[in-house]
């Protein structure tokens, strides 16, 4: 979409509010996208599999709301990093890690013995959730968080969860894509409505 500007809270807002957002690789200009179709699913879709069922309930995870922003993305990075590189670079980091303390974004942390050991972050634009990136260390501990971001989504009246571009990973979590122009005009409905700043004050959340 297009080339340059800046990561100031105030232009992601208004980047995601049009259904825009930041990506591109360490050491390149700042590109914008907004891709066609777009991967998304409503909160009331989204239902754990058997398998992570029962893999939560016997490695005892417990799941909390914002309690460590900064080192989930951290761990995101990383994880991407590992895998095929990253661009989720520290000027992303401390983009979304002021996105988080003006409010906008949010993260899901997973833990296991009291270690940090999956969890998502995301920014939340009205009664829509961006979902930017997930990570696990333990087994399906990224679908866990996946789950209790829809039940919290719910919760909070949050109608549609973003996840941008659709790939393998997504589909299994029940992910589908809409045209572009479809997204952009539920995002135009959705957008401002307001949802209650309560909702997303740092808490423990239930498995449920």
């Amino acid at each position: 979409m297009a080339v340059g500007g800046d990561l100031t809270v105030e232009r992601l807002v208004c980047a995601y509010r049009n259904g825009i957002f930041p990506w591109f690789n360490p050491n390149e200009p700042i590109l914008w996208w907004s891709p066609d179709p777009r991967g998304v699913i409503e909160p009331k879709q989204i239902s754990p599999s058997r398998s992570t069922r029962k893999t939560c309930k016997r490695n005892a995870y417990q799941f909390t709301l914002n309690y460590n922003f900064s080192d989930v993305i951290k761990a995101c990075a990383n994880a991407r990093s590992a895998q095929e590189g990253t661009w989720i670079s520290q000027t992303m980091m401390q983009a979304y890690i002021r996105l988080h303390q003006a409010g906008y974004a949010h993260s899901i942390e997973v833990w296991q013995d009291k270690k940090l050991v999956g969890g998502l972050y995301g920014v939340q634009i009205g009664q829509v959730f961006c979902g930017e990136s997930m990570f696990h260390y333990a087994d399906n501990a990224s679908k866990a968080a996946f789950h209790q971001l829809g039940q919290h989504c719910l919760a909070a009246n949050i109608q549609l969860i973003d996840c941008q571009m659709q790939n393998d990973h997504l589909a299994s979590l029940g992910v589908y894509e809409l045209p572009r122009k479809t997204f952009l005009q539920q995002l135009k409905q959705l957008r401002d409505v307001q949802v209650s700043s309560s909702w997303w004050l740092p808490q423990k959340l239930n498995y449920e």
